[in-house]
This record gives structure tokens, C-alpha cells and sequence, in this order.
């Protein structure tokens, strides 16, 4: 199994180009479903979660050309609506192929998903929903077996909580229902947007009424499209700490800065100096970090995706610094790992108290999920002498060229055997 050795202690110089953002690529991916055209999709990142979604959709008979960055995807004799657990249980993301296959087929069969082994996720939001737009639904071992027996049917649905994956799954289905739909309580990352850009872009008629509700008048066909996914937000809050943590001097591009504010203002807060242009961003770390009580919460709060590096970025606080963990139970996992390095961190529930003044140092470590693997490279970069990283496919599914983007700019890192 391959690993990830990195020498540390060099400070990041130079440039990185951030790829198409993967949590905004894997539900324009499971749209594309309500197509019987042709849809060009571009700035795809090349990551082992999108290659598993494009088996799973070839798997339900699209016809996919994929080179590069760039997709092609042809859905004209697409008939299958079974999601088998092969293909779902390294992704959480294929449940979101659930919405569609019942608005075009009124049936699905769909694994139970799997993906980093962060909380429990539960799919009961995207269910009960969807069952208020008509669908039947029974869960039988590990499967959902839903069948909407009168076609989907517009209706007014509240989320009970704020859910990324739910309000996608039900934009995408209700873009289909018969009449119209106002969802409530919507997610509204990003990446949900660029769904929604996506959907308009093949003629769906979507419109956001209020910050967090939006309403859709049903389509019944959909046009042929050519769309460019939006840029990595979290690869780019992961480069920006990675310039702080390593007092480095890098300017991030390809990005539109307003979109991550909440984390170019954080880390101006922790003592990093930063210069903002539209779509790049030059940071330039400081040696003095200070302290910061940071809590996650949904957009435009602070991400949750981002906790494990900031952490990292923490430890070298002037003081004690607070985290809190509002999204995911269990999300901690990286703290073991970033204590055998000499960090000082202990957590009570779902909170984190870290101690700063920590020099890491360099140790063997294990990679628990995507983003507690990328924590454990910024701690190594910072650690003099050699870490070694074991299970990085976690890695793989969400960054892509890691190790070369890192190299690029300074950093000693390669994968070995």
C-alpha cells in the first residue's frame, strides 16, 4: 500500500493552481442523470471520488468520455435505476444519484452509502423529503427500494436540519416533479449554487426566494449543456494554511476569493499577511501565530471540511485555543495521530482544546479520513527530519496532485511503496 514520506521544515514558496472543486463536481455529476443529451462538463478534478462516480454512473448505462479535466456524457440510452454497494460504499456521495433515477424512471434501487468514517450521516432527511414529494420507500438490507408510483409532485418541504447532500438530492429531483416546489432551510455552500448554475445552464427553472429557500417550477426534458465546474474551496483553505503553517510565501489561484472569505479573514485574525485580487490570493505566513476560538458550522460559516488543517495551524498559536465541531460527530480522529508528533491537544465531546507552542515532530502516522490525512502532511511539512503517511487513498479521493502541487513549491514529499 503506497504512503506519503515527507521531509519537513522548508518554507513554501511559489504558486498552486487550485483545481474544480470535487463536492460541487459529484452532484452536477449525479444531474446529468435528467438528461437525455449530450453535457460537456470542464475543470473536473481527476480524484478517486469522481472516478467512482463515473463508474457508478456507467454502471447505470451512461456513456462517458473523460479526458483530462473535461467530460463528455451521454445519458440517450441511460435505463438502468440500480445503485449497487460496490460502487456506493466508498462514497457517500451516491446516494445523491437517488433524486434523479426516481425523477426520471419513478423508481430506484440505491445502496445505503459509505465514504470517510466521520459520523453517522444518516440519509433519513433525503427520505422523508422525498417521500413529501410522492416517493414510496423501504430500506431492505442495506438497500432503499423507492418507487414514485404517481411520478414525482411538487410540494412545500421544510428541511428538519440544514443538509448539503439532502437539499441537493431534492433540487435535482424537484427539478422533474409535476407543478412546483419550495424547499426550506436550504444548505447553501457553494457548491449547491454551482448545482443550481448547472441545472439553469440545461433549462430548469430554479430560483432562490430567500437566503435559504428556493423554489422550482418542474421541467419535463432538458437541453444539451457545456458547464465549468467552480473552483476547490477546501483545497484552497488547505494551501492557504499550509503558507501559514510553514511561514511560507505562496499566492493561490484560479479561485474566486469572495467566496472564502470567512477563511481569509481567520487567518488575517491568526497573523497571516494577506493580499486579495479577485481570483488570486498571496499569502505570507508569520512566524508569530495567534490564538483563536473557531467553531464549524454550515456556509457561510467555517467548514468543517477545514477543521483538521486550522488544528494543525493552532498548535503554533501563541496561547490555548478553543475548536468546537458543529457538523460531524466523531471528527476528531486526526488528534491521536498530531499528538505522537508533540502536539498538545485533548478533546471532551465535541470540542478541542489546543495548547500552542508546539514544535511538531517528525513521526510514522496513520490517515484516518480525507481531511485528517491532508492535517497530518501540513504538521509533517512543519517537522524536522522524516514522517511517513500510511493509508493516503483517503487522500486520493479529494486532492488531486497533491504531491506535486506540494513539490512545486518547495515542499520534500513522494510517495513510495
Amino acid at each position: 500500500m503506497q504512503k506519503l514520506e515527507v521531509f519537513g521544515a522548508n518554507k513554501l514558496k511559489g504558486q498552486i493552481k487550485i483545481s474544480g472543486s470535487k463536492n460541487a463536481s459529484l452532484p452536477i455529476l449525479a444531474a446529468t442523470l435528467l438528461s437525455r443529451k449530450k453535457v460537456y462538463l470542464k475543470n473536473l478534478p481527476r480524484v478517486k471520488d469522481i472516478e467512482t462516480m463515473v463508474n457508478l454512473l456507467q454502471s447505470l448505462g451512461s456513456k462517458i468520455n473523460f479526458s483530462k479535466n473535461d467530460l463528455v456524457i451521454d445519458n440517450k440510452t441511460q435505463s438502468k435505476s440500480f445503485a449497487s454497494y460496490s460502487l456506493v460504499k466508498t462514497m457517500r456521495a451516491g446516494i445523491l444519484v437517488l433524486g434523479p433515477l426516481l425523477a426520471k424512471f419513478g423508481n430506484a434501487k440505491v445502496s445505503l452509502p459509505g465514504g470517510c468514517a466521520i459520523g453517522t450521516r444518516p440519509v433519513d432527511i433525503h427520505l422523508d423529503a422525498l417521500s413529501k414529494l410522492g416517493v414510496k420507500y423501504k430500506i431492505i438490507q442495506g438497500y432503499v427500494h423507492a418507487t414514485a408510483p404517481k411520478g414525482l409532485i411538487g410540494s412545500k418541504i421544510r428541511f428538519s436540519k440544514i443538509s448539503v447532500g439532502a437539499t441537493e438530492n431534492l433540487i435535482i429531483a424537484a427539478s422533474f416533479a409535476k407543478g412546483t416546489t419550495v424547499l426550506s432551510n436550504c444548505a447553501i455552500e457553494p457548491e449547491i449554487k454551482d448545482l443550481v448554475n448547472f441545472l439553469k445552464s440545461m433549462g430548469c427553472n430554479i430560483k432562490w426566494i430567500s437566503k435559504r429557500s428556493v423554489k422550482i417550477e418542474g421541467v419535463s426534458k432538458v437541453n444539451e449543456t457545456t458547464y465549468p465546474v467552480m473552483f476547490d474551496r477546501i483545497e484552497a483553505g488547505t494551501y492557504l494554511i499550509a503558507a501559514a503553517v510553514t511561514e511560507g510565501n505562496l499566492k493561490i489561484k484560479n479561485i474566486v476569493s469572495k467566496i472564502i472569505q470567512t477563511e481569509i479573514n481567520i487567518l488575517k485574525k491568526i497573523g497571516a499577511k494577506i493580499n486579495v485580487k479577485k481570483d488570486e490570493i498571496h499569502i505570507i505566513g508569520n512566524k508569530k501565530v495567534k490564538s483563536m476560538n473557531i467553531k464549524t458550522a454550515p456556509y457561510p460559516g467555517f467548514p468543517t471540511d477545514l477543521q483538521a488543517q486550522m488544528m494543525v495551524l493552532l498548535c503554533k498559536a501563541n496561547k490555548q485555543s478553543l475548536i468546537k465541531e458543529d457538523i460531524f460527530e466523531n471528527r476528531f480522529m486526526h488528534v491521536a495521530e498530531l499528538n505522537r508528533m508533540g502536539a498538545k491537544i485533548s478533546t471532551d465531546g465535541n470540542k478541542a482544546k489546543v495548547n500552542g507552542n508546539i514544535n511538531f515532530e517528525a513521526a510514522e502516522l496513520m490517515a484516518t479520513d480525507l481531511r485528517a490525512s491532508v492535517s497530518l502532511i501540513l504538521a509533517a511539512l512543519t517537522a524536522k527530519g522524516k514522517s511517513m503517511i500510511n493509508r493516503i487513498y483517503h487522500l486520493d479521493r479529494g486532492y488531486e496532485n497533491i504531491e506535486k502541487k506540494l513539490k512545486k513549491v518547495g515542499a520534500k514529499i513522494r510517495r513510495v511503496n
